[in-house]
């Protein structure tokens, strides 16, 4: 339960976002030229997290040491402290390792990427000439799976390279052409690469589609479809997605052979999630609003979310005025920029992350205790992916959202 009523108003649910007078202000108390979607009920950010005892715990069919795969990565997993794998890792893996295509439907959270990288890993230890390519919506979540690689690889001799925009693509073709079996890269600067005749993507026989839904969203569809076309016809595909539809069953239809489908998906949201809003009074000045959460003890570590980057960086320029440790990643900072403020945020040097949400999408942040929509998310699903990033694994998570 949350210590104080946030929504300050005994009728919840009235509020709706997308209607022009209802645009969420700047941290200066400007109103936002972002257009929202279809509006989004009040009542939909409003949902208590399920006492964890009520769920059924999910028995895994496996513990990592019964995976058949080679002894020095199983040493390395065991190091990093997996004994019992996730549903979508106990489901995924061995149908991976035996070189199925393979759908997986989960929440965010739910360890997706151990999924394929442990199985890959494996492929590539079997055979050194294998290639693989992982595509990603995000450069942040491309560091993010090349860092859980190398844990992973730890002395196996197993290299990578990571490449996306906002990065230099000098040292990234440099780095191509030293020894590697893994590529992890958005789908602009992959398509590049390839159109400059750095990557062959005919030698690669596995790819894997990383946060495939959040690729379509970003408008990713025509270079996805590129990259898939310099493919080997025979090769072994993964898709991992939070939602399904129309558009990407299409891709599905288009790019897997006779794929195994794994859901885990256990709802539209977490059900460790506490949810609620945050009704602005007229008058009310929205960052002072901010300020008197944010002091409270219980939001030790907290994640902001904002619709622009201009927003999102003057928000964390106003809260540092205020004492606050904040750092905040949007588009507009370069790479190193980005990667100190998220290891910042991680290694627990900031209190709070301010970002917009192509920035934050698909990062693993352990620990965080409280999501705040600052912003009117655009869509149900982004909000969806938003308060995704708390409330991860057993632990209860809070999620507020700001409604005029």
């Amino acid at each position: 339960m949350f210590k104080k009523n946030y929504s300050r108003d005994s009728r919840p649910g009235q509020a709706t976002f997308g209607r022009s007078r209802n645009m969420s202000r700047s941290s200066g108390g400007r109103r936002s030229a972002f257009k929202s979607g279809p509006a989004i009920h009040a009542s939909r950010f409003i949902a208590k997290a399920e006492p964890l005892i009520q769920a059924k715990p999910y028995v895994a069919t496996n513990q990592f040491v019964d995976f058949v795969i080679n002894e020095g990565l199983k040493k390395n997993i065991i190091s990093k402290g997996y004994v019992t794998p996730t549903p979508i890792q106990d489901q995924a893996i061995p149908r991976v390792l035996q070189g199925a295509d393979v759908i997986g439907i989960a929440n965010t959270g739910t360890g997706k990427t151990a999924a394929f990288l442990i199985p890959l890993l494996n492929k590539v230890l079997n055979n050194p000439r294998e290639k693989i390519l992982v595509i990603v919506p995000t450069r942040e979540l491309a560091n993010q799976i090349n860092q859980e690689l190398i844990e992973f690889a730890r002395s196996l001799r197993i290299f990578s390279v990571a490449c996306f925009g906002g990065a230099s693509i000098g040292q990234q073709i440099s780095n191509l052409r030293r020894t590697h079996s893994f590529v992890i890269g958005t789908p602009g600067r992959l398509k590049d690469l390839v159109e400059r005749r750095v990557i062959g993507l005919a030698s690669f026989g596995t790819i894997v589609l990383d946060e495939a839904d959040r690729m379509l969203d970003m408008g990713f569809v025509n270079d996805m479809r590129f990259i898939m076309s310099q493919m080997a016809p025979v090769r072994q595909t993964m898709l991992f997605s939070a939602t399904i539809n129309h558009e990407l069953d299409k891709l599905i239809k288009e790019f897997l052979r006779e794929p195994v489908t794994i859901s885990v998906k256990t709802g539209e949201t977490s059900k460790n999630i506490d949810q609620d809003v945050v009704r602005m009074r007229f008058g009310e000045n929205k960052l002072e609003v901010l300020h008197n959460l944010l002091k409270q003890a219980e939001f030790s570590k907290v994640l902001i979310f904002g619709r622009t980057k201009h927003g999102v960086e003057r928000l964390s320029e106003d809260l540092g005025k205020r004492g606050f440790r904040a750092e905040a990643i949007h588009g507009n900072k370069n790479q190193s920029k980005r990667e100190r403020a998220l290891r910042q945020f991680k290694d627990n040097h900031s209190q709070i992350l301010v970002a917009t949400d192509v920035a934050a999408r698909g990062l693993d942040i352990p620990n965080v205790s409280h999501v705040i929509n600052y912003d009117a998310p655009a869509t149900y699903d982004d909000y969806v992916h938003r308060i995704g990033r708390t409330g991860r694994g057993d632990k209860t998570g809070k999620a507020l959202t700001f409604i005029d």
